[in-house]
């Protein structure tokens, strides 16, 4: 039986030979980050066409991939990609949803997690990204979340509302090696640092990280299974007794 991982490398060279060949613009569904680990690794083979992610906002963590671009083709292509607002009938009393509760919704309604993207929830609203075929399907049929009555809507727009907020974490690190930061930014020990990349827990820029002693740089993007997602922000300089001060913007 082919691995999973053998099945989306070449479900991914189909979609891009495809896109070659007809000169028409390809599409994958979502995928998670390990998926997306696996499309860094094959650039060199997929060279052969322009590719592009996006999963409808900067800062999404499920993405499709696109092959093609407008100086391939001679024509744009937008990403098949929707945004449902969903928010409860009464606010007021409305549970505190999670977001498995919405995601375990649409699940029960049948839908295929490749074609739901990030789930982004804001003051007991959310705002799901989908398959644009899939969204007046959403709309039509979820209608409650646990025990909470809710309404949805398309959003024509992605406005401010649905982008993520940040705090802002100061850490003093003995250098911008990706282990030591990991383990300064969520309070870990260096051996439980290590198990996660021994796990393949550990993102950087959308690649799966397994080399602890790699060093990150200001702008990269740290994701870390089970602990959350963050951006090296600015180096502040250097204590007196040696450490580098830095910025990270954690995503909330």
């Amino acid at each position: 039986m082919m691995k999973e991982d053998d099945f989306l490398k070449k479900r991914l060279l189909e979609l891009a030979e495809k896109a070659y060949q007809s000169n028409t613009y390809t599409f994958t569904g979502f995928l998670n980050m390990m998926e997306i680990s696996t499309f860094h690794q094959m650039k060199q083979e997929l060279s052969f066409i322009p590719a592009s992610l996006s999963g409808g906002t900067e800062d999404s963590e499920r993405q499709m991939i696109r092959f093609g671009s407008l100086d391939a083709f001679g024509y744009e292509e937008n990403f098949p990609i929707a945004c449902i607002k969903v928010q409860p009938l009464m606010k007021k009393f409305a549970q505190d949803l999670t977001h498995r509760d919405f995601l375990g919704a649409c699940m029960n309604l049948g839908i295929e997690r490749s074609l739901l993207g990030d789930i982004k929830i804001k003051d007991k609203e959310a705002y799901i990204f989908c398959k644009e075929s899939m969204a007046p399907f959403l709309v039509e049929n979820l209608n409650k979340v646990k025990h909470t009555n809710v309404s949805c809507q398309i959003v024509e727009e992605i406005g401010e509302e649905i982008t993520v907020d940040y705090k802002e974490v100061m850490l003093s690190v003995s250098s911008l090696r990706i282990d030591g930061v990991v383990a300064k930014l969520y309070q870990l020990s260096r051996s439980q640092s290590l198990e996660l990349f021994v796990q393949q827990k550990i993102f950087l820029n959308g690649r799966v990280i397994e080399h602890n002693s790699a060093i990150m740089k200001q702008g990269d993007v740290l994701s870390v299974r089970g602990f959350g997602k963050s951006k090296l922000g600015a180096i502040l300089g250097t204590s007196k007794k040696g450490k580098l001060m830095v910025q990270v913007l954690v995503y909330q």
